[in-house]
């Protein structure tokens, strides 16, 4: 017969408390898998992999798909919410599809540049939107993310002074109500096209023009379908990274804090490369042959202006918002 002993109850208790500390270590780590529609070399790619995945630890396993090679382009909000993707980094028009006070983030002319965009989410005017994205999206916004100020880039030679000489040209415009009206604002006829097939539209004819930021058209080789580039500057593109509202609160505080402070280091890094390589672009193009001008921008804003507050989007739009953030 086995006799235990003082010193066979202590082994074990011992051997019962390594095993108890040893559990949450082994434990396995979180599964974050990430959509987005850009390229594994953009700017804000490159901050997700390298900083935010990096500062997030052992207890999390990003996993990023770009290009839209996991969901197609719009459709990542709704994988999200139902729990089939755990992050995407979307733009406030597809926040808009659900909550149309968003809406009021994609009008042109209203966010000024990156500073500002930072300085909205950074106030109470952010904190009310991030309310709304939780409370009716079921989704937790974590920090923007800047990618430069749109501008017009089209074939052909035809000047584009003013908004009146966009008629009748085909600007391709992510789908989407708020989208496909930012390309009405500026006077153009918009055709809604996904990101990935931009190239072979411009290449075929199927589309004379598309809008995007300046580091956006180098890195999808726009300017090798087009012949020039007109200085707009009718919006600032930026997304939300977003995460499930469940998973988020189903975190400790400090895996909460960590993944928040990792999102605040990887895009005030992205945010700034985006900054310098905007500065940096405009030649670049000019050596790949392509017309770079300003057009009477005051020309754009107002007609976009006018445009907006005599929509039905306007109407969606929270009171007083407009002055808030233009006050910021």
């Amino acid at each position: 017969m086995n006799r235990v002993t003082r010193r066979t109850l202590l082994a074990g208790a011992i051997s019962l408390g390594v095993l108890a500390m040893a559990g949450p270590a082994m434990a396995e780590a979180i599964k974050l898998r990430f959509a987005d529609s850009t390229t594994a070399d953009a700017p804000r790619s490159q901050a997700l992999v390298n900083i935010f995945a990096k500062e997030l630890g052992a207890d999390f396993a990003f996993e990023p798909y770009f290009g839209s090679s996991l969901y197609k382009q719009g459709t990542e909000i709704v994988a999200v919410q139902r729990g089939n993707l755990e992050m995407a980094l979307m733009p406030p028009s597809d926040f808009a599809k659900q909550v149309p006070a968003f809406s009021i983030l994609t009008a042109a002319y209203l966010v000024r540049d990156a500073r500002h965009m930072k300085a909205i989410f950074d106030s109470d005017v952010g904190a009310e939107f991030k309310k709304l994205a939780r409370d009716e999206m079921g989704v937790v916004v974590l920090a923007p993310a800047y990618y430069g100020a749109r501008h017009v880039n089209l074939k052909g030679d035809k000047k584009i002074m003013k908004p009146e000489d966009m008629a009748g040209i085909k600007l391709r415009m992510p789908g989407g109500e708020a989208w496909q009206f930012l390309g009405e604002s500026i006077g153009a006829n918009p055709v809604a096209m996904d990101y990935a097939e931009v190239y072979t539209g411009l290449q075929t004819g199927a589309i004379d023009a598309q809008d995007n930021p300046l580091p956006n058209d180098r890195l999808m080789k726009f300017y090798e379908v087009t012949n020039q580039i007109v200085l707009t500057g009718h919006n600032v593109g930026f997304g939300l990274l977003l995460i499930n509202a469940k998973l988020f609160d189903s975190l400790t505080p400090d895996q909460q804090k960590k993944m928040q402070d990792a999102a605040n280091a990887a895009f005030a890094w992205s945010d700034a490369e985006y900054v310098k390589q905007e500065a940096e672009l405009i030649d670049f193009f000019k050596q790949q042959k392509l017309d770079v001008y300003t057009p009477d921008v005051d020309a754009f804003r107002a007609y976009a202006n006018k445009k907006y507050l005599e929509s039905p989007l306007s109407k969606d739009w929270p009171a007083g918002m407009v002055e808030r953030i233009n006050a910021l």
